[in-house]
């Protein structure tokens, strides 16, 4: 009799706790991505990004000396394989297992938020999350704001875990390098590693040419590679500046080869992450930009600022976390503050900027 009553109590609470975890939703899931990459190209166009080489620019001998080798290299009969042979990554890899948003003529509209529209604001904007009014100039200020990059060191888990490689000199003071305690390699910096790699890389940065007054990108990313080597940071920006200091001058044919030149950068950069066992399939790549061009006006498109139309921008993602949708063509409405809560999201941190309204975008992060 003990034995059928125990029986009868053991089905019961067998059902109570099937009951139980059929109606109970399930944990969230954590997040897989351990770590973030962002890679920013300076003044880089949406134009350009989702459209290829700009008829109208390569074929004005003001702005394009070399029409014919630019059109060889980069021109096509139509935009897709335009964008393609101009940035072959983003429209390979990236379009395959990742997503882009930006191409407003298909609806999906990235915009700054700030409206000054130039790069001081811009990367303030794209790393605190909020539009701070008392940064309106690229002078070289401290920023009084926590960055997402400063928020990150500061936790146990990323302390001194946090690079940041540039081309600009003003980098220094958009992450407020004495406050922050981020390790940053910007504009004349060395690589201060014991490497025969390192000493290679900063001697030929050394001897090389500055003909538009910085360092080339090319060595803002060879030393942010092997940093990346050596000491594994869980958090690397990387931030390119020839675009905009070409765009600037009027040289839409070093513009483009630029361009071109640093979507090869970040393909071997996303190869060697997939090579390490620190960063395969944990690792989230982001790259956009600090701000757009003139078009509506032709002849604008190499500045930007207030008055010009240059709030338009671009974002591309691929990692763990984010659903593989390729060019977004919904219609959407998103803004470069989101970027910095969004990296947060990522790694499982809930960064609160001073704006509110600065969310995480959910589509790339569930």
């Amino acid at each position: 009799m003990k034995q059928i009553l125990s029986n009868k109590i053991f089905r019961i609470f067998l059902v109570a706790g099937l009951f139980t975890i059929a109606n109970c939703p399930a944990k969230a899931q954590s997040h897989k991505t351990e770590n973030v990459v962002i890679v920013t190209l300076d003044g880089m166009r949406w134009q350009e990004v989702f459209g290829g080489i700009d008829a109208a620019l390569l074929n004005n001998p003001k702005y394009t000396r070399d029409k014919d080798n630019l059109e060889e290299h980069f021109g096509a009969d139509v935009s897709l394989d335009k964008r393609k042979k101009l940035f072959p990554f983003f429209w390979s890899i990236i379009e395959q297992n990742g997503q882009l948003y930006g191409n407003r003529n298909v609806g999906s509209n990235v915009n700054v938020a700030n409206p000054y529209k130039i790069s001081y604001p811009g990367y303030n904007e794209m790393l605190t999350g909020c539009v701070d009014t008392g940064i309106s100039k690229n002078d070289k200020i401290p920023n009084p704001n926590v960055t997402i990059l400063e928020y990150i060191n500061k936790q146990n888990k990323f302390a001194d875990k946090v690079a940041a490689f540039a081309t600009w000199d003003r980098f220094p003071y958009i992450l407020n390098e004495d406050r922050s305690g981020i390790y940053i390699n910007a504009d004349d910096d060395t690589l201060s590693l014991s490497s025969s790699t390192a000493a290679m890389y900063n001697s030929i940065n050394k001897i090389t040419p500055r003909p538009l007054g910085c360092r080339p990108d090319l060595i803002t990313y060879l030393y942010a590679k092997e940093y990346m080597k050596q000491k594994k940071p869980k958090v690397l920006l990387i931030s390119f500046l020839e675009t905009d200091y070409a765009a600037h001058n009027g040289m839409y044919d070093l513009y483009i080869t630029s361009a071109h030149a640093e979507d090869a950068m970040i393909a071997d950069l996303w190869n060697t992450l997939q090579q390490m066992r620190e960063y395969k399939d944990k690792t989230t790549l982001i790259i956009t930009c600090d701000h757009g061009r003139g078009d509506k006006i032709k002849e604008q498109w190499t500045s930007h600022g207030g008055l010009i139309d240059s709030g338009g921008t671009w974002i591309a993602v691929m990692g763990p976390d984010t659903q593989a949708r390729g060019e977004v063509h919904t219609e959407s409405q998103l803004y470069q503050k989101q970027i910095a809560p969004t990296i947060g999201k990522l790694l499982g941190l809930d960064f609160m900027p001073k704006d509110s309204t600065s969310l995480p975008i959910k589509t790339i992060v569930q």
